[in-house]
């Protein structure tokens, strides 16, 4: 039941041209529109397309396409891929003209502004039929200088909470992740640094898409949310203090809860945390560097029950380590946890990450790296495990936690409404349909 969530991203850089004095347009193609029709109406002097590695074909046919139609048009790309592909893409794709490397909203307004490419930090470009690789940018220290998100340029209400359909906005609190986990991207984008808005900088956000949007369900976006506990507080007394009524979602890791932070984070709104659970093996979960026990899990799962917050675990099977048994101790950890949500997640070594360095140098890759179905269909074997029993591992773990008659009665008597039983009578059709 994981919803569709709005370009934020994009968001973030539409506000930032229409600082430079720009109009914007941003579409989500994800969820429909005309390609080729936007770009003969709008005809963009600058296109931004922000690429993931998954789609990273098809987002550089689009960058490819608009060059076709618009000849004169200035191409950017940013995304993830980019920590790696940046001079190869520019060599290899003469349509594309910048690829911004990290964090976009000062990049791009530089380009808006004219500064000589030489100058601008964070990017790649031609010159004189070379790829130019330019200095890193650091990192943006007070995220409060950010424009808010550019919802006035998206149709809000494609974007709702999955369980009750309510309208859903995503608010990016902070930034970076000091743990640099073996399969996660989140500190090579975003670096070790956890940096943080201000309470009131959030608050004030809140209000606006309270107030101008009549948008009062929220993903508090980071990545991890409540590692500094007295922020963390903060947050939950300013929300609360404000009078807002809202809810909120947020991550955490399942060594930072503790009774009062789940209390404060119930009373300012808090209805769901997510849990990046990861395995059941210890073993597993040493050997990437998690640096959280089972029991720590089992401790944070056990105060946000109490404290009548749902839980969202995620699991990831078929890292190097994994067997069998290991599987098994997941499959047995995750239904002894009992949460209200849960997704297994095939192991993806995505450019970028020690795995991806790790499976490179370990020969785990079985032909061509495709990440078309990335997090589903498997990419790389374990060292006991094919690919193809990772994926039929994958598929009975998942079934195994929700088709359990104790989940399924649970669920049904916590249902508030006609819409919410609709959703999950849908959900559980298309997992009993997943092959």
């Amino acid at each position: 039941m994981i919803p569709p969530l709005p370009p934020t991203d994009l968001m973030y850089m539409a506000a930032i041209a229409e600082e430079c004095g720009f109009e914007a347009m941003i579409r989500d193609y994800s969820q429909g529109e005309d390609y080729k029709k936007d770009l003969n109406e709008f005809k963009p002097h600058y296109l931004v397309v922000n690429i993931a590695t998954p789609t990273f074909v098809s987002d550089m046919a689009a960058v490819k396409l608009a060059k076709e139609i618009l000849p004169g048009v200035c191409t950017i790309v940013k995304g993830a891929p980019f920590l790696t592909y940046n001079t190869n893409t520019i060599y290899e794709n003469p349509f594309v003209d910048y690829v911004i490397m990290g964090e976009p909203e000062l990049t791009l307004k530089d380009i808006l502004e004219g500064v000589p490419d030489n100058e601008i930090l964070g990017i790649c470009y031609r010159e004189n039929f070379q790829a130019v690789k330019n200095e890193s940018r650091p990192f943006i220290e007070n995220l409060d200088i950010l424009p808010f998100p550019a919802r006035h340029l998206v149709d809000n209400t494609r974007y709702k909470r999955p369980d009750n359909g309510k309208v859903q906005a995503v608010i990016k609190v902070a930034r970076g992740c000091p743990f640099h986990c073996f399969f996660c991207l989140a500190t090579p984008v975003s670096g070790s640094k956890v940096r943080m808005r201000s309470a009131e900088n959030i608050v004030e956000e809140i209000r606006v898409c309270v107030e101008k949007y009549n948008i009062r369900n929220f993903v508090f976006w980071s990545d991890i949310f409540n590692l500094d506990r007295e922020w963390t507080l903060g947050l939950c007394r300013k929300i609360i203090e404000s009078g807002l009524k809202i809810t909120w979602s947020s991550n955490s890791r399942a060594d930072t809860m503790d009774e009062e932070m789940a209390e404060m984070m119930y009373k300012s709104g808090c209805r769901l945390v997510s849990l990046g659970v990861e395995s059941g093996s210890q073993m597993i979960l040493n050997n990437i560097g998690k640096r959280i026990t089972l029991d720590d899990i089992r401790n944070t799962v056990k105060i946000l029950k109490k404290n009548k917050i749902k839980i969202y675990n995620y699991f990831v099977i078929g890292l190097p380590w994994e067997t069998e048994q290991t599987v098994e101790e997941t499959i047995k950890f995750a239904i002894e946890l009992d949460s209200n949500f849960i997704s297994f997640y095939t192991a993806t070594p995505l450019p970028g990450t020690k795995y991806f360095a790790f499976a490179m140098a370990n020969k785990l890759v079985e032909g061509n790296l495709d990440f078309r179905e990335a997090y589903y269909q498997p990419v790389v074997k374990s060292y006991a495990l094919t690919k193809d029993r990772i994926f039929e591992l994958h598929k009975r773990a998942l079934k195994r936690f929700y088709l359990r008659p104790k989940f399924i009665i649970k669920t049904l008597l916590s249902l508030r409404s006609l819409v919410e039983l609709k959703n999950y009578f849908m959900a559980g059709i298309n997992l009993i349909k997943k092959k």
